[in-house]
């Protein structure tokens, strides 16, 4: 890893803990993480209070990448938060809490949100 990119990376994992401390997954609130790589992103619900990794989706999914085959990335992340809902909504979880995950709220990451809320989950 060069200079630059170790900043760039304790830089983001400084701002996933400021928002860690203010997201918390509880059982009736669960925490909705998304993680982006440069050409996949992922995303998990995760219940904190009682460890647990409720669901988990990723542009890699069997069932989503055949979804997401020749799209644009954003489109890719607005389906997978779409699809998402669709899954938490199947496990009776309507209301979660975004965790961008010290990712800037642009691009991949909102376009998850959004897909998420078009499928029905509320933040």
């Amino acid at each position: 890893m060069s200079c630059v990119s170790k900043q760039k990376l304790a830089l983001r994992l400084r701002r996933q803990k400021s928002v860690r401390r203010r997201v918390r997954g509880t059982s009736a609130r669960p925490r909705l993480c998304v993680f982006r790589s440069d050409k996949h992103i992922y995303c998990q619900i995760i219940d904190d209070m009682a460890g647990v990794t409720l669901c988990t989706l990723s542009t890699l999914s069997k069932d989503i990448k055949a979804l997401v085959s020749g799209k644009k990335p954003v489109e890719q992340a607005r389906i997978l938060g779409s699809e998402l809902a669709k899954v938490c909504l199947s496990k009776s979880v309507d209301k979660v809490c975004f965790d961008r995950n010290g990712f800037i709220y642009h691009g991949r990451v909102a376009a998850v949100a959004a897909g998420a809320r078009e499928g029905g989950l509320s933040f």
